[in-house]
């Protein structure tokens, strides 16, 4: 399978992590790289390369991208929302945002525990902590790709 992988949010302005950071990415990555899926990661320049094929894209190279590529694995951002309007789904990787509220019904859009939602949904990045746990484990992300329940109507991790 032919996934993109863009695991990174915007750096806050405070320094600190963006809560949206999925924290296990290195380990995803080999276990995907076990199953010898072909991995491609967009991302700015400066960013952590996770995998050999990093590519910074214009706007119409990530859309000939999305629409190439089976699928794809992102923190809640940019790609899932551009890749909805491509009527492209993937997996969107939750940690504190609501997805009934960020995300796309299409997605498989996993998150650990809604206890980890902060409670006001709109409030800027700065404001929040950092929470390791609220996000999925790979070993649950892997499990979803294996399934290829890419194309179902998934609001979270217990149906993969």
């Amino acid at each position: 399978m032919k996934i993109i992988i863009h695991p990174f949010s915007r750096k806050l302005r405070n320094g600190k992590l963006n809560p949206k950071v999925y924290p296990h990415w290195i380990s995803l990555v080999k276990l995907l790289k076990g199953y010898d899926h072909a991995i491609v990661q967009v991302g700015e320049e400066g960013e952590e390369h996770l995998v050999d094929d990093f590519r910074t894209l214009s706007l119409k190279e990530l859309k000939r991208l999305i629409l190439e590529y089976d699928t794809f694995i992102c923190v809640d951002s940019f790609l899932q929302h551009l890749a909805w309007r491509l009527s492209k789904s993937g997996i969107v990787l939750f940690g504190q945002s609501d997805p009934k509220i960020f995300g796309h019904e299409e997605n498989i859009n996993l998150y650990s525990d809604e206890k980890y939602f902060r409670q006001y949904q709109f409030q800027t990045w700065e404001e929040c902590e950092y929470i390791k746990e609220a996000f999925v484990t790979p070993e649950e992300i892997l499990k979803c790709i294996n399934n290829n329940n890419n194309n179902n109507n998934n609001n979270n991790n217990d149906i993969c």
